[in-house]
């Protein structure tokens, strides 16, 4: 389910190894996951782009050092072409249950009026799929338009208008410099202030580009770009030490930019570095200095037909609210009905939070694996990393089950559980602890993020062993 980068991915990892009956059901008319729907001004990855590529579909060539929505939908999209699975794309296609037959050993799927019957199943419906919308009294009250930045309307002239952005996180961060100088005024509604590091969001020079043109430059590139990013996460594992150089690396930045006092002291965040998703950015806070742009930080009591209404009693008319308030990132799959052994739902399953093994298997669910689950997300890498070792987990599990002669496998309850104990225990004394966000439960345990780095989740899931599984056998 999900044809973005990680079905994409899973199905590339399946095909290669010579498992070529694989179906992709995606829901949208196009595959291309997140970068099909998140369509708004100024969309690009916050990741260099030799970095946010597979590793086995390098390019040689990026328009952009961190590339924007249409190049990276592009490269999606051919590179599903170039291997072949394009033609497995049923587009048009939403998922409505997944359930799992005890007696056959087989997963059948529904959505949309048809059916499958499949002996694994995949979800790869990832985290930044269902756009979250603020908890605000009063929303559908509004009389002008409003969208979500996921769902942009591009029918809609924002030149001249009054408009409200509600957000400042990373959607926010980018369509701001790209709406301020067309739109008559703009006020940004924020809740948290945000850290920053610079961003220039400049075309890849020249030189670079030839050199990078190189197999061997761009294997070495990509190296470079690997370990300097992952010195986000040690800034965010290690709070009193790396933390505080990330913090004084980024006050400086933001410093720089925001020589206004008072502004600088509402946009600042009150929070350790690295604790919510750090941002890079070199435009958006200039942005924010722009005469025809107001920065609001009192909280948005209910929305009037009119406009916002701020506690402090302010009430800001507009003609336009963009919602720029991200995802619903921590329910994963659901709504989707999904049911396992003795009908047993993952929705059951997970009343206390999210969890797998790995972020990848659920114990009660025979072979069925999760793409960006519980627990992948990284707060500075790529994620395609991430989707590569799991897709490469997923055939190496299927392979274990064939070679055993099973019809399926199922991870043991007391090997998800002791994974996640040691998990958990990971994430104290970091920064993510140090404050709520969208990572974490309103209990406090983070199900977003994994607490440690890149290489450690590849070595992690290179290898499933047999003692970890129960085989079902063949009917």
């Amino acid at each position: 389910m999900g044809a973005g980068f990680g079905g994409i991915a899973v199905a590339a990892e399946l095909l290669r190894h010579g498992m070529d009956d694989v179906t992709l059901l995606e829901a949208a008319p196009e595959p291309g996951g997140t970068w099909h729907h998140n369509r708004y001004p100024g969309a690009a990855c916050d990741v260099p782009s030799h970095l946010y590529s597979y590793s086995f579909a390098q390019r040689a060539s990026w328009a952009h050092v961190f590339s924007h929505q249409d190049e990276i939908l592009r490269y999606a999209r051919e590179t599903a072409d170039a291997l072949g699975i394009t033609p497995r794309i049923v587009t048009d296609t939403t998922v409505t249950s997944c359930t799992w037959d005890d007696s056959t050993r087989t997963w059948t799927v529904r959505g949309s009026g048809r059916e499958w019957v499949a002996d694994a199943v995949v979800l790869a419906t990832g985290q930044l799929d269902k756009p979250a919308y603020p908890a605000v009294a009063g929303l559908s009250e509004f009389a002008g338009r409003s969208f979500h930045s996921a769902r942009w309307d591009h029918d809609y002239d924002l030149r001249g208008k009054r408009v409200a952005v509600i957000g400042t996180g990373a959607s926010a961060t980018q369509l701001v410099p790209e709406i301020a100088p067309l739109v008559g005024h703009l006020t940004v509604f924020q809740r948290t202030g945000n850290w920053f590091l610079p961003r220039k969001d400049r075309p890849t020079p020249a030189a670079l580009d030839r050199l990078l043109r190189r197999p061997w430059a761009r294997r070495a590139w990509r190296r470079l770009l690997y370990h300097g990013i992952e010195l986000i996460t040690l800034c965010v594992r290690h709070p009193r030490t790396a933390g505080r150089v990330g913090a004084l690396l980024s006050a400086a930045h933001m410093r720089r930019q925001l020589p206004d006092r008072e502004l600088r002291r509402r946009a600042w965040p009150d929070y350790p570095f690295g604790c919510k998703r750090v941002l890079l950015s070199s435009d958006f806070l200039p942005a924010l200095r722009r005469p025809n742009v107001q920065l609001v930080t009192e909280r948005i009591a209910r929305m009037t037909p009119e406009g916002p209404l701020t506690e402090d009693g302010r009430l800001h008319e507009v003609d336009c609210v963009i919602h720029a308030t991200g995802f619903r990132t921590n329910t994963f799959m659901l709504p989707m009905s999904v049911t396992g052994r003795d009908g047993r739902t993952i929705e059951e399953d997970w009343t206390q939070g999210p969890r797998a093994h790995l972020g990848i298997m659920v114990s009660g669910f025979p072979s069925l694996f999760l793409m960006y689950g519980p627990n992948t997300n990284t707060s500075g890498g790529s994620i395609l990393f991430f989707l590569e070792a799991q897709a490469a987990y997923v055939r190496r599990a299927l392979q274990l089950a064939r070679r055993s002669g099973a019809a399926a496998l199922d991870v043991r309850p007391e090997v998800q559980e002791a994974g996640l104990d040691a998990l958990r225990a990971r994430f104290e004394g970091t920064a993510w602890m140090s404050c709520s966000s969208w990572y974490r439960t309103s209990d406090g345990r983070n199900v977003a993020n994994w607490p440690g780095y890149m290489g450690e989740y590849a070595d992690r899931t290179r290898r499933p062993a047999a003692s970890e599984f129960r085989f079902i056998p063949s009917t």
